[in-house]
């Protein structure tokens, strides 16, 4: 018989619905159960395309001794971390400073009032090499909880009280930093410092950060990119800063990280050179690696960054978009090695290729695609980057060549190699779509799909009228999110809909991606509602997650029922801190709609994680990306016309050309848009345009420049 989560929407909770375990959901059935049997939590947290999840989940959650071990000594519950990112973050904080890292799948033990008190991530079910097996630590912690619970709880007292007080100190730090020196002075500083890091971190072998294993972390780039168009492209650090962002993405374009044939990219890479990946795709890295190809596109003039960003694009559009217009979070990293309900499954059985296959699909252009992405006959992958024995015999495909090189070699033409080229990758994807696919996580996730919405919609900016497409599917996503996930009668946010909207609410992330998505959305658009709709989630996000007494937002509301400790993130990692988006949305927000209060609140939020960015800048890169409007006098330009007219367009187009400072762009539409912008920003109201043609107001430092309707004396009034 299923347990309890057979009747989940969470993808990842219903593959453990048959499993012997008698897994309850995170809620108040759980949390009762362990009150009344005196029993001690058993927690697992993961998501449906986690690998190690599904090694510990074949391993041990199938085992019939563990499973009663579990069932008879402890309440065991099951968390999809994608659903609910709240818990996740709290007891992973636990871990880490228990363990010194962490991951996924997180197992930790709790009391029934839900303090932690052991902990970990991945178990094996035996004892090996030394290190006790899960059964093992089972038998200890039921033993313990018998005949020493009231250490055990104290253990669970003196964690919490511990995380309180680091993060309290952490507060502490930042308000001394306060203190020093100028918030403006300290934010110079940091960016320096930023800078510098990122410039000795750099790999100049093979592009990135840092050594093995090495994460396409977007932040890193948003902030050189910002940098560099702060600084100025034609300045040393502009020119750094750039070819440090730029060859990391060329570099990512050629490892195997990318997939070559599918497009898109992998999580990470296991090595320094962006070879061999850990092969799951996540929404949320396909939406943040294209917006820095577009910035890539806008700094360089590259057209190889246009294409790459295409890549990826299409590959959402194909492979993540659901007919409703949501994007779904994940592909999985596992598949089946072959057809058949029983057929083994091996991590990126779906992209790897032996010799023979790719010999069979190619034929005669076997010998061009071997040369071009360094297939080897007995597999190309080395045993040191192997450790599970699940890509012998393969080959991931890597650029080894360039185009040019591979032509060169062929004794082609760039043209003719690129079109041979292109015909190789179709007779691969078409062999690949006979393979049994990875399975897809189809929930939709508010926070992966605010940051897919802003990444389609600076493709509109970017692109112009081509990426019409990429704005459409924007628009219906964020149609998605506010028919399905949004309440306008209480102004919140859900977190996740799959077949239909998920009990966990939103959250600080859910709230700062989407606001963001949805005032890129506004301004490649220019449809009032969006920036209408994002003035109200800004509204809800500050009365459920600001820090009243130290500024910052929480991760979870104040009136969370189940959450025994609010965290504020402050780190960029995968995916923004939800601080290091809010600051940026507030400062939009205060000069979008002449707002002074979302000004001060803006200021505030980077106050209260100083202490973090002052003494660890590359921590909170995404964070300093907000100075440029903190700190900088207000930069609009407002476009007054008909936004779908050709000469209107003709004007937006221009201000997406190359890297610049940031400008907030608005649209005098002559009607209700235009009167509802005045009622905010009166100097609005006036703006018209001129001899009936779409008219360009470039305005900085509190003055307006003569209007201009010509695209020509628009590049020349942004550049002056």
């Amino acid at each position: 018989m299923p347990n309890a989560l057979a009747q989940e929407k969470s993808l990842y909770l219903i593959q453990h619905a048959e499993n012997p375990v008698d897994w309850l959901p995170w809620g108040e059935t759980a949390f009762a159960r362990a009150q009344t049997e005196q029993k001690p939590i058993f927690l697992s947290i993961g998501y449906s395309t986690c690998h190690w999840c599904h090694v510990m989940a074949h391993e041990s959650f199938v085992h019939p001794e563990i499973a009663a071990l579990l069932n008879t000594h402890f309440v065991p519950v099951k968390v999809d971390r994608e659903e609910r990112p709240d818990v996740d973050k709290v007891y992973m904080a636990y871990v880490q400073a228990m363990t010194g890292r962490g991951g996924w799948p997180l197992s930790a033990w709790l009391t029934p009032d839900l303090k932690p008190f052991f902990g970990g991530t991945y178990f094996p079910p035996e004892d090996r090499h030394g290190r006790a097996g899960f059964a093992s630590i089972l038998r200890a912690i039921a033993g313990g909880w018998k005949n020493e619970r009231d250490k055990l709880v104290a253990e669970g007292d003196r964690v919490l009280a511990a995380l309180r007080g680091h993060q309290a100190e952490a507060g502490r730090a930042d308000a001394a930093a306060g203190a020093a020196k100028s918030l403006v002075e300290a934010a110079g500083s940091a960016c320096e410092r930023g800078f510098q890091y990122f410039y000795e971190a750099f790999d100049a072998a093979h592009g990135g950060f840092g050594g093995a294993p090495k994460f396409p972390r977007a932040a890193n780039l948003a902030f050189l990119f910002r940098l560099a168009a702060l600084q100025g492209r034609d300045s040393d650090v502009g020119r750094e800063a750039v070819k440090l962002a730029t060859a990391t993405l060329r570099a990512m374009a050629r490892g195997g990280i990318h997939d070559h044939v599918g497009g898109g990219f992998h999580r990470y890479s296991v090595d320094e050179a962006w070879f061999v990946p850990h092969f799951e795709k996540m929404l949320y890295d396909q939406a943040q690696i294209a917006a820095n190809c577009l910035e890539a596109r806008q700094a360089s003039g590259d057209e190889r960054f246009a294409w790459l960003a295409r890549d990826i694009l299409d590959y959402v559009a194909r492979e993540m978009t659901e007919p409703h217009g949501g994007f779904c979070t994940a592909e999985d990293a596992d598949s089946a090695v072959g057809p058949g309900a029983d057929a083994t499954h091996a991590e990126g059985a779906y992209y790897v290729w032996t010799d023979a296959e790719l010999r069979a699909v190619l034929g005669e252009d076997y010998a061009f695609a071997a040369e071009h992405f360094g297939v080897k006959p007995a597999g190309n992958v080395p045993e040191s980057l192997d450790p599970q024995g699940e890509l012998r015999g393969k080959n991931i495909l890597v650029m080894r060549r360039s185009l040019a090189e591979t032509a060169r070699a062929a004794g082609l033409d760039p043209e003719a190699a690129s079109t041979r080229l292109v015909a190789v990758l179709a007779k691969l994807r078409a062999e690949r779509e006979r393979r049994p696919r990875p399975l897809r996580d189809d929930k939709i996730v508010a926070a992966g799909n605010g940051l897919m919405i802003s990444a389609l919609a600076k493709a509109r900016q970017v692109f112009g009228a081509e990426a019409a497409p990429a704005y459409a599917a924007a628009v219906r996503a964020a149609d998605f999110l506010q028919r399905e996930l949004y309440d306008p009668a209480t102004g919140r946010l859900a977190r996740m809909w799959r077949k239909g909207r998920g009990a966990a609410p939103g959250f600080a992330e859910d709230y700062a991606a989407v606001i963001q998505g949805l005032l890129d959305l506004y301004e490649a658009g220019f449809e009032l509602r969006w920036l209408q709709w994002a003035d109200r989630l800004q509204t809800t996000m500050d009365e459920l997650f600001w820090d009243e007494q130290d500024g910052g937002y929480f991760n979870s509301a104040a009136d969370a029922p189940d959450i025994v400790l609010r965290l504020k993130e402050d780190y960029d990692g995968a995916e923004p801190a939800p601080s290091s988006l809010g600051a940026l949305n507030l400062l939009r927000l205060a000069g979008m709609l002449g707002d002074e209060s979302r000004r001060a609140r803006g200021l505030r939020c980077l106050e209260a994680f100083r202490g973090r960015w002052e003494n660890a800048p590359h921590a909170m890169p995404q964070m300093l990306c907000a100075c440029e409007l903190a700190f900088e006098a207000p930069r609009h330009v407002v476009l007054a016309g008909d936004p779908s007219a050709a000469d209107f367009a003709a004007l937006a187009d221009v201000l997406h050309e190359t890297l610049g400072p940031r400008r907030l762009l608005l649209a005098a539409d002559g009607g209700a848009g235009q009167a509802w912008l005045a009622a905010r920003l009166p100097w609005v109201a006036e703006m018209k345009p001129l001899g009936g043609r779409a008219t360009a107001y470039v305005c900085e430092d509190f003055t307006c420049r003569a209007p201009v309707s010509e695209p020509e004396a628009l590049r020349r009034a942004l550049g002056g």
